[in-house]
């Protein structure tokens, strides 16, 4: 046994080999499958993810794009409380380059079983970088993903903003919150052992979808500039444009005054200021509503533009006296006339012509009682009960825009049937909308020319609207503002007016039709309000498109 601490040593090491090759079967064959899915684990991170937010963008008439809503990271900096190692330290960094109050953050600090405490959200670059060179254990700078309007204020009401959750609030953003919405999905990477290569094994979440919209970025710019610059002169509550194709329904530019800016929507005060005014709230339309009233009466055989009656400056309904503007009294007028002088009379005596029953009946042709249904959100309309409920001075008043209630938008989307030949068209904002509506014949095309000559003649013969070499079909509008909607607790109407106007060019083939409102203005008629900025637009557009004249002058 001289070789026994040989032999022993040999012993020794089989046993050992053998516990090594007993252990290395045992994980490699017997727990194949635990450590397989261990190492998974390790290795590889599932977790579910939301798609980014679609962006929203605006155009020119040469469909160059341009940003109006888009997401952004945004850094922010927070602490792990039970990683900070020198509290006082790390108070005095973030106190010197956040600004942040040292009470507060001590009391974030003393959360010693919260992993999270948000200490500042939206920091700067500087404040960033900063806080990076400090190297503090347990603070940590984040990202947030934000909705960003890099256009700020320009068309506000037709955007919308997104809240704290992402969830699309006002306009676009609420409407087509679903499309815009990213998909929740799952997003399963792997790592090497090393943990420094990563790819993607699966990715099942969906971004939402990005979105045109008709508005051309130089026209919404004009028109919201317009109401800023008359703004200062005409010191008006609200104002409204609306630049929209009057032969498919694209809207160019939606304006609203006052507006205000969705990257700051948190610190607007009012929140009626978010109420996009051409959708969203109604008012009598006044003088306009008589181009609506004589079309429907033409377009029953009742009348025609060379109709004559005889003004007598008033007119008695149901022991009420109306009156024209101004108490003016014209004599033997035509229809032709009524419109150019924008009589009172003249409205009630076509109404009367074409009966109450058949014009309600036309009312409902022109979508008075419906939404338009545009493509954003909160739009409303009215029922005009008072007005269906059938009595004379109603229909009276109506037939020249007062007792009858309606939206910027159902307005203008009635004059679309004067302009395209009698049918009438629904107003969108997307361009992908374009094909999706059809139009809806409700006059004869030969009503519509036979309006759109007398709304030339108007034009021309009153000259304030008018524009040397292009023929303009336009109509004004004065309507005193009844004292209920004004929150004064009495019948009857102020002395408050809204103006406005509307007109369409080139008359006999129009390219746009505008609607110019003002709420309040500090002038006496429209003349002298709607018509100048309706002018600057218009002559704007004429240049911008290249429209060449209708005639030599």
């Amino acid at each position: 046994m001289k070789h026994w601490r040989i032999n022993f040593v040999l012993f020794l090491l089989f046993l050992f080999g053998a516990a090594i090759l007993g252990r290395l079967v045992f994980l490699q064959i017997i727990q194949t499958g635990y450590y397989k899915a261990l190492a998974q684990g390790q290795q590889n991170l599932s977790m579910l993810v939301k798609g980014d937010r679609g962006d929203l963008f605006i155009q020119d008439k040469n469909g160059n794009l341009y940003t109006l809503a888009a997401n952004q990271k945004i850094p922010f900096v927070f602490i792990s409380p039970p990683e900070i190692e020198n509290k006082d330290e790390a108070i005095a960094v973030l106190t010197q380059v956040l600004g942040v109050k040292e009470d507060i953050l001590l009391a974030k600090f003393q959360k010693t079983e919260s992993l999270f405490e948000l200490v500042k959200k939206r920091i700067t670059s500087e404040e960033k970088e900063r806080i990076r060179k400090a190297e503090i254990p347990g603070v940590y700078i984040g990202q947030e993903n934000v909705r960003y309007y890099p256009q700020e204020t320009l068309a506000s009401h037709i955007v919308g903003f997104t809240n704290s959750d992402g969830i699309g609030q006002y306009g676009i953003e609420e409407y087509y919150n679903d499309t815009l919405e990213g998909k929740e999905g799952l997003r399963q990477t792997v790592k090497n052992p090393a943990s420094y290569l990563s790819r993607v094994l699966q990715d099942t979440i969906e971004d939402g979808s990005d979105l045109i919209l008709t508005l051309d970025l130089n026209i919404q710019t004009r028109a919201e500039t317009l109401l800023v610059k008359a703004h200062e002169k005409l010191k008006f509550a609200e104002g409204t444009i609306i630049v929209i194709d009057p032969q498919d329904g694209r809207i160019f530019a939606l304006a609203n005054f006052p507006v205000f800016d969705p990257n700051k929507y948190s610190q607007v005060e009012e929140l009626e200021i978010f109420q996009n005014s051409a959708v969203q709230k109604i008012f009598e339309p006044g003088s306009v509503m008589k181009a609506i009233t004589i079309a429907s009466a033409i377009d029953q055989g009742k009348i025609t533009p060379e109709t004559t009656y005889q003004d007598k400056g008033t007119v008695t309904i149901s022991g009420r006296t109306i009156y024209n503007y101004d108490q003016k009294t014209y004599g033997k007028q035509t229809i032709a006339q009524v419109l150019a002088h924008s009589i009172n009379t003249g409205a009630v005596f076509a109404e009367q012509q074409l009966g109450h029953r058949d014009f309600l009946k036309y009312l409902e042709k022109f979508q008075f009682f419906a939404p338009t249904n545009i493509d954003t959100a909160g739009e409303i309309y009215s029922e005009n009960e008072v007005l269906k409920n059938g009595y004379d001075i109603n229909f009276a008043t109506a037939s020249f825009g007062q007792g009858i209630a309606i939206t910027p938008i159902q307005l203008i989307r009635s004059y679309t049937a004067l302009a395209n030949k009698g049918k009438l068209v629904v107003p969108f904002l997307v361009a992908s909308r374009h094909k999706q509506h059809k139009q809806t014949q409700i006059l004869s095309a030969q009503t519509a020319i036979d309006v759109t000559t007398m709304l030339v003649d108007a034009v021309d013969q009153n000259r304030v609207g008018k524009i040397p070499g292009y023929y303009i079909a336009g109509k004004t509008g004065t309507a005193q503002i009844p004292w209920s909607v004004l929150g004064v607790n009495k019948a009857g109407y102020s002395e408050e007016t809204v103006q406005s106007f509307l007109g369409y060019f080139p008359a006999y083939n129009p390219q746009f039709l505008i609607l110019v409102k003002l709420d309040r203005p500090q002038t006496k008629a429209a003349g002298a309000s709607a018509i100048p900025i309706f002018k600057d637009l218009a002559e704007y557009l004429m240049i911008y498109y290249q429209i060449p004249p209708d005639y030599n002058f």
